[in-house]
């Protein structure tokens, strides 16, 4: 995936080759050291890196080449496609060259007596879709002759591998641990067939065990040194490196003494710790895999074909072909294809995957409809508004993948442990070696050894690398499912601080749907003018009681005109021309300002109506007072048990609006907070949000409006109600998706429950550590049950983060 921003464009690649923390620390830090490289993430789970980058300095391919120097690999897939629309050499060269020039593409030919074209990219940054949409954009057309296969599919073949690898691995190593158990006293009267304990026979099992199936380690071991560092390859092919040699040592030696005496070998070590790590990796692939089963089914929730009306025609096609401004048909049972605009008919459709709501919502023509959600019961003619990337699932979707893909800060603290773990850990082991050959048991090489291998392969960091990014996975995708995005792991961390929540008044603690109660008008103005004139001048403005206004007047049969000159002033009202005559709707602050004088009886009227949780605004007409307007807002139904969960939570709840004190206290009461900013500016509520920073503790800051995002910003945690604008949700760190405040206690709840299972994965993986180092030291660890252990601390980390996909919030 490629994106573009401020100058800078960001590319999330697939990595082969790591297996520990320590590789992920390394390409980070030497992505990071790169010329025009703004920001590197690596995720060891997902196995991908996020780079940030300037495109002018250096480009994909530099990253890419990069990451190879280093001793890794990028994932590379190659889709071929039907080229249609060329007609000689120019064309080909055309579409060639302009794939080859797409970020992620590393090689395009073009072949015109075929009309075909073949495309090499890297996984993550592009996909077929974008190739298709390339080439149609240059004026041609272009089918997949066989879609490629996507992330998933190469995981798949991955769990395969390693599972062959694995039992391949077994089947050679089980008649080697069976002569080994064969030498313990309490296993004398278990039958060992006299071949499993020759040597010769041994070494045939062994090498190719050691040098064929764990060819990777060694790999994996040279790049490492090569670029300066050391990871878990070097501590496993240094262990059963040393075992293997030593083994083979003493077979040559007892040719040469004894024609083939039967001696001690250690050929089981070497090749049983080989086979128990790569049953690790395994269950560690197929377990990762699980971690992102909640991106999976938010993608499965995408429809596949789409049917379009061209020409007079009904077509079938693949719902990547959808382009905006498309006529659509949506039949009763089918998957709304894209967002979209109803044009024709009439129907109940299935919001529930984005609010949550399980009542199907009623669609007629002029409502929105969303990509993804089911049409219950009527035929639906849609107009396509947003496409592709552009839908609110497919925004959903991008949240949750950037949230695994990101880094929380919790995780720095394992990346420089595990950046300096494995020299610590050689040097532990040369120290164990010698104490052991020297003084614990003076000239016994053997044993000396084992003991030394034991803590090589005890030691190894591999949970320590899993630990956080496994847990993130987890936990971020598991609050999807319950409409909660975090946009970054670190906005997942820092929701578990939160001490204060500021909540908006509008849309967030009320529905945002009120309605026009009450409309008085002064003694010289008439009802019908006056409902004229306040309709044209709220027309304009996009705030709730503006709808709403323009809503109960409709709903009078009252006939709108056009307004000119129309100001909107945030946090005073409206000013427009209307008629011929200048009219004011707003606050009282606004009157104020444009001095409009206001009798005494008008105040009290307006206490009285908003005692009551109405807000009510004063109409001017030319300079002069002509009426009051009251619209009530009710509250959410849920709206006062989240504040109740909150406090019990230990967090302070305060409500904050641009609404008279009075309107905002009676909200506040229906809704149990006990604490009100009222009367405040879109810009001044980022000031108060600021105020209460320094007073100590985390804020968040809950929102819906375009009005709120200066504040949503300044926050520590900033959340948007996926109910609300774009603008709010993109400066949100958080968005509830349900528009229920229910969504602020359960975010902060799956914050404290992620953050806990990470300290949970961070202390075990260290404690098998601390405790198996000087266990394995000692000479109470042999090295079978070390592999094990080491295979063991990593599954569990991982097994563990899983328990997140359980939770019920």
């Amino acid at each position: 995936m490629s994106t573009q921003a401020e100058g800078k464009e960001q590319a999330t690649l697939h990595i082969t080759g790591m297996t520990c923390a320590a590789c992920a620390t390394r390409i980070e830090k030497g992505l990071n050291r790169m010329e025009g490289v703004a920001e590197a993430n690596v995720n060891l789970a997902l196995e991908q890196a996020t780079v940030s980058f300037d495109p002018e300095v250096t480009d994909l391919q530099g990253v890419r080449d990069k990451i190879g120097s280093l001793g890794y690999g990028t994932a590379a897939e190659q889709a071929d496609f039907d080229i249609t629309g060329m007609t000689c050499a120019a064309c080909a060269s055309r579409i060639e060259k302009a794939l080859s020039r797409m970020p992620g593409v590393t090689s395009a030919s073009v072949n015109l007596a075929l009309e075909t074209a073949h495309v090499e990219y890297m996984v993550g940054t592009v996909n077929s879709a974008d190739i298709v949409k390339k080439v149609e954009q240059l004026g041609y057309g272009a089918v997949p002759q066989s879609e490629g296969s996507d992330i998933s599919d190469l995981r798949q073949r991955e769990i395969r591998h390693k599972q062959w690898k694995w039992m391949i691995s077994a089947v050679l190593s089980l008649p080697l641990l069976w002569a080994m158990v064969g030498h313990f006293s309490f296993t004398s009267g278990i039958y060992v067939p006299e071949l499993f304990m020759n040597p010769w026979f041994q070494l045939i099992l062994a090498t190719p065990v050691q040098f064929i199936i764990g060819w990777q380690f060694y790999v994996g071991a040279f790049k490492a040194l090569r670029s300066g560092s050391a990871n878990m390859d070097v501590l496993v092919a240094l262990g059963t490196s040393a075992a293997y040699f030593y083994s083979l040592y003493l077979t040559l030696e007892s040719v040469g003494m004894h024609g083939h005496g039967q001696v001690e070998m250690y050929y089981e070590t070497s090749a049983v710790l080989i086979t128990l790590i790569l049953v690790g990796k395994w269950f560690e692939a197929v377990a990762k895999g699980r971690s992102s089963d909640a991106l999976k089914s938010l993608m499965g929730l995408q429809a596949r074909t789409a049917r379009i009306v061209r020409d007079g025609q009904e077509l079938d096609i693949p719902v990547e072909q959808v382009v905006v401004g498309d006529i659509l048909i949506v039949r009763p049972g089918e998957k709304v294809p894209v967002d979209g605009e109803v044009l024709e008919g009439s129907s109940a459709v299935d919001e529930s995957m984005l609010s949550g709501e399980s009542l199907p919502v009623e669609k007629q023509a002029g409502d929105p409809v969303t990509g993804a959600t089911l049409n219950k019961n009527g035929l639906l003619k849609i107009r396509a508004a947003r496409v592709g990337a552009d839908t609110a699932l497919a925004r959903i979707i991008r949240v949750v993948e950037e949230a695994q893909s990101s880094k929380a800060p919790i995780q720095r603290i394992a990346d420089v442990i595990s950046g300096i773990f494995v020299p610590i850990v050689v040097g532990i082991a040369l120290v164990t070696f010698a104490i052991w050959y020297l003084f614990a048991a003076p000239g016994d090489f053997a044993g000396s050894l084992e003991k030394a291998i034991a803590v090589l392969v005890i030691a190894c960091p591999c949970a320590l690398g899993l630990a956080t990014p496994t847990s993130i996975m987890a936990g971020s995708g598991r609050a999807a499912e319950y409409g909660i995005l975090f946009k970054g792991g670190e906005h997942l961390e820092a929701a578990q601080n939160i001490r204060t929540v500021v909540l908006d008044k509008t849309g967030t603690v009320t529905n945002g749907k009120p309605e026009l109660t009450d409309l008085l008008p002064a003694s010289d103005m008439p009802e019908e003018r006056l409902l004229r004139l306040l309709g044209a001048a709220e027309k304009g403005s996009e705030h709730p009681l503006a709808e709403a206004i323009v809503t109960g007047i409709t709903a009078r049969s009252v006939e709108i005109p056009d307004a000119s000159a129309f100001e909107n002033m945030p946090g005073y009202g409206v000013k427009a021309f209307v008629e011929g005559s200048m009219v004011l709707a707003g606050t009282r602050r606004l009157m104020e300002r444009e001095q409009v004088k206001l009798d005494p009886e008008i105040n009290e009227l307006m206490k009285r109506l908003e005692s009551s949780g109405k807000t009510a605004m004063i109409i001017a007409v030319d300079g002069r007072y002509a009426g009051l307007a009251a619209v009530a807002d009710t509250i959410k139904d849920t709206s006062r048990e989240a504040v109740s969960r909150l406090r019990e939570m230990g967090v302070d709840v305060l409500m904050i609006t641009g609404d008279n004190e009075r309107t905002a206290q009676a909200v506040a009461e229906q809704a149990g907070i006990s604490r009100v900013l009222a009367e405040v500016l879109p810009e001044g509520k980022a000031d108060e949000v600021r105020k209460l920073q320094q007073l100590g503790g985390s804020v968040a800051m809950v929102g819906d409006g375009i009005n709120d995002a200066p504040a949503l910003a300044t926050a520590d945690v900033g959340m948007a109600m996926g109910t609300g604008t774009d603008v709010a949700m993109e400066a949100a760190d958080i968005t509830l998706m349900r528009g229920d405040l229910n969504s602020i206690p359960d975010a902060i709840e799956m914050s404290r429950r992620t953050m806990a299972n990470i300290k949970q994965n961070l202390f075990w993986a260290l404690a098998y550590n601390v405790i198996g180092i000087p266990i394995a030291a000692l000479g109470f660890l042999a090295p079978w049950l070390a592999g094990a252990a080491m295979a063991f601390s990593s599954v569990s980390v991982v097994l563990n983060a899983l328990r997140l996909q359980r939770v019920k919030l």
